[in-house]
C-alpha cells in the first residue's frame, strides 16, 4: 500500500489502520530503511545498535573462506558473504579487520580489538576454555595437500612419518592432527618434521618449493588450492580427508550474552530465508552445511 499525500477520511484512515495492523501479524517485522529484522535487531547489546558497526576479526588468507580479491584489500569469500547477510538482518555494517595472525586472534578479540571472530575457527574445548563462546556454522574435516602427481605417494597421515611437512600454527590440523601423529612417528623412530608457519600460504609454498611433501589444511581450502593454484599445476588432494570433523563457529566473548544471542538469531534467519544455502552454493562448500546454528556445539 502507497502511502498518499492525499487528504483521506476517517474512514480510509481507520481502514489502512487495521490493514497495516493485520500486515504486521502476518509477516516479518523487517525495517524499511534497513531491510534488518527488528525482533533481532532489538536482541544487540545498545553500544552495537548505537554503532552501527560489528567489527570482524579474521586472517584474510585462507580461500574459499576468507580471501582478498587479487591485488586489491576487498574481502570475499564464505566468512565474508554470511556475515553481510547477517549484518543485513541485524540492520549493522559487518567489517572485517585483518591485523592479525590466526594464532593470537583470540587474545586480540579478549583485547577488544575487535566484538568477534569469523574466521574458519573451529569450535573446540580448548579454545572455549579461553573465555569464548561459539556460534557454529559449518562443518569440515582436514585433507592433505601435496604437490602434483604426489611424487611421495603419500596416502594417509602414517606416510608423513620421517617426512618434513608445513602447517599454519595455531590451527586445528597443527594441534589435534599432526602433533599426535608426531607421537605415533616418534614411537616408530621416524618423526615428523613440523615447519608452523602464521599464515598458510607460507605453508603452502614450502610444498611448492619441496621444501615439505604436505601441508594439512581444512578440506574446502585444500580443494580450492588444488584447483585453482597454478591453474590447477601446483597441487592434489590426497584422497579422502583425516582427522576428526569440526564445526567452524563464530567467536564471541563469554561475557556478550546479548551479542552472542543476536548473531545466533541473525544465522539461524538466513539459513531459514535460504541465504545460507546460496552462499555455500557460490562457493562450492555445500558438503560442509551446518545448519542447526548450534551455541558450543563443537567437541
Amino acid at each position: 500500500m502507497n502511502r498518499r499525500s492525499v487528504q483521506l477520511s476517517v474512514v480510509s484512515i481507520a481502514l489502512v489502520s487495521v490493514l497495516l495492523a493485520g500486515c504486521s501479524k502476518k509477516s516479518s517485522t523487517v525495517t524499511a530503511a534497513t531491510g534488518s529484522d527488528s525482533a533481532v535487531r532489538a536482541l544487540l547489546p545498545a553500544a552495537i545498535r548505537t554503532a552501527g558497526e560489528i567489527k570482524i576479526g579474521s586472517d584474510i588468507e585462507y580461500a574459499p573462506i576468507e580471501f582478498f580479491k587479487t591485488g586489491t584489500q576487498q574481502v570475499q569469500g564464505l566468512d565474508y558473504d554470511l556475515a553481510q547477510a547477517m549484518g543485513k538482518k541485524l540492520g549493522v555494517k559487518m567489517t572485517f579487520i585483518n591485523d592479525t595472525d590466526f594464532a593470537g586472534i583470540i587474545g586480540a578479540m579478549t583485547s577488544n580489538r575487535f566484538n568477534i571472530i569469523m574466521s574458519a575457527m573451529n569450535d573446540t574445548a580448548e579454545r572455549r576454555g579461553k573465555g569464548v563462546d561459539f556460534i557454529d556454522y559449518f562443518k569440515a574435516g582436514s585433507s592433505i595437500l601435496v604437490k602434483k602427481g604426489n611424487p611421495k605417494q603419500i596416502r594417509n597421515l602414517d606416510d608423513l612419518c620421517g617426512m618434513t611437512v608445513a602447517v599454519q600454527k595455531g590451527t586445528t590440523q597443527e594441534n589435534d592432527i599432526l602433533k599426535p601423529q608426531q607421537t605415533v612417528c616418534s614411537g616408530r623412530n621416524k618423526p615428523i618434521n613440523i615447519l608452523g608457519f602464521e599464515k598458510d600460504t607460507d605453508a603452502l609454498q614450502q610444498v611448492k618449493n619441496d621444501r615439505a611433501v604436505a601441508n594439512l589444511e581444512d578440506f574446502p581450502v585444500a580443494a580450492y588450492n588444488a584447483q585453482t593454484s597454478g591453474g590447477g599445476a601446483d597441487f592434489d588432494v590426497v584422497a579422502g580427508q583425516v582427522g576428526d570433523q569440526g564445526s567452524y563457529g563464530i567467536a564471541v566473548p563469554t561475557a556478550q550474552t546479548q551479542l552472542r544471542d543476536a548473531l545466533q538469531s541473525a544465522l539461524r534467519a538466513i539459513i531459514a530465508d535460504g541465504t545460507y544455502d546460496r552462499v555455500l552454493t557460490k562457493w562450492s562448500v555445500t558438503a560442509g552445511a551446518l545448519k542447526t546454528a548450534l551455541l558450543n556445539g563443537g567437541g
